[in-house]
């Protein structure tokens, strides 16, 4: 199949992008819901910035099972599985009557949705060498784009009209939507292999030599800790924007849609400059772009002037930079794994899932009433990423 032939077949990319989108949609389209489910459960602001904490430790555990499943059992049955356990979940966080059981609830959410995110990257990976692979991560990102400009406008207009909780009664239908459209659309990419062993031990050696790869632990490692930069942001920007420069939600939802359309636009110039430069080239560049990004965050920290404008501003540079980093650190982190992609699809995202939870568990652990711990962890996260890529990564 060329390249021309596989970009020319929207159905398989659409599908895959709304799964990819899956945790997108459980995370911003509630995220103007925060002061809303703090007064209706008596929580305080921290304890509800720790459901989404809990949210990412489902992911970074799901991810560990999926990979391997689906490099014993095929692609399509794990992922129907995770969907199914999504949608179930999705309706206990919709009737938690407490902080603590939205907690609960939102960890088997998370472990049920990382199927979408895990399986999307491995069905690429089946059928794109790596270069194809950055073009079409950068693709899924065109397509589950429209989440997390749609989600939080959507989010905001709910709370206008109705309670949160009507929120998680539309994560409940998306996850039944995705349900039916991969138990009838999608054909299965990887036949199921008897001789992968699930034996926690043999998986657990596999891990190891997967990171023992220098260039998937230095891709992967870089471009996590730049996007936990990412998740800081999901965690600290409802109480800074909403609750501090006091942005109503639907506004709130309209500056999450600004720097979504930028982290977009990017992945998309990203994609064009793929034809004739390397992943690796236009990473270096991307995590530059974070590191810029990072030291204006830094600034308005340090100098205790972090005024919207100036918050703003940074926050979007720093999301734009995402869309050269997010689509090649994966794709060069899976380029030497295509027999076990499922594996090192896991272990990608339980490497940048472990960092999302470091992000926002910090975020919450460090809430002071001001903008500076949010621009302060921006800047560390995004400075790690490129100082690693920076002293590790290959010249390519």
């Amino acid at each position: 199949m060329t390249s021309n032939t596989r970009f020319h077949i929207p159905g398989w990319m659409v599908l895959l992008g709304t799964l990819t989108a899956i945790g997108s949609v459980s995370i911003d389209m509630y995220l103007p819901a925060f002061p809303a489910i703090q007064h209706s459960l008596n929580a305080g602001s921290g304890a509800v910035q720790l459901t989404l904490t809990t949210f990412f430790v489902g992911l970074l555990c799901g991810q560990l099972v999926y990979g391997p499943a689906s490099d014993r059992f095929g692609r399509k049955k794990p992922l129907v599985a995770g969907l199914v356990l999504y949608s179930l979940a999705s309706i206990g966080c919709m009737l938690a009557q407490s902080i603590d059981a939205l907690m609960v609830w939102r960890f088997i959410q998370a472990f049920g949705a990382c199927s979408g995110i895990v399986l999307a990257r491995a069905i690429v990976r089946d059928r794109c060498d790596p270069r194809e692979a950055a073009r079409s991560f950068s693709m899924l990102m065109l397509i589950m784009g429209v989440s997390p400009i749609l989600a939080p406008l959507l989010g905001g207009y709910i709370l206008q009209v109705s309670s949160w909780r009507v929120i998680f009664g539309l994560n409940v239908a998306f996850g039944l939507a995705c349900l039916i459209a991969v138990i009838v659309t999608l054909k299965e990419t990887r036949q199921p292999d008897p001789g992968t062993s699930l034996n926690p031990f043999s998986v657990f050696r596999v891990y190891v030599e997967i990171l023992r790869d220098r260039d998937f632990s230095t891709h992967a490692i870089a471009g996590g800790f730049a996007q936990a930069g990412l998740y800081a942001y999901l965690a600290g920007s409802p109480f800074v924007l909403i609750e501090l420069f006091h942005l109503s939600p639907s506004a709130y939802g309209w500056v999450f849609c600004a720097n979504s359309v930028g982290l977009i636009a990017a992945s998309q110039i990203n994609a064009a400059l793929l034809k004739r430069n390397s992943i690796y080239t236009l990473l270096r560049a991307g995590l530059i772009a974070v590191l810029a990004a990072s030291m204006l965050l830094a600034v308005a920290g340090v100098a205790g002037i972090a005024t919207m404008p100036l918050l703003l501003a940074g926050i979007f540079c720093f999301m734009t930079s995402l869309g050269f980093v997010n689509p090649n650190a994966a794709a060069a982190s899976l380029a030497n794994h295509p027999e076990r992609a499922g594996s090192a699809s896991s272990l990608l995202g339980t490497l940048q899932y472990g960092l999302a939870t470091l992000a926002t568990f910090a975020m919450g652990m460090i809430h002071d009433g001001t903008a500076k711990p949010l621009a302060w962890s921006m800047a560390l996260f995004g400075l790690i990423g490129w100082a690693i890529n920076r002293r590790f990564a290959k010249s390519g």
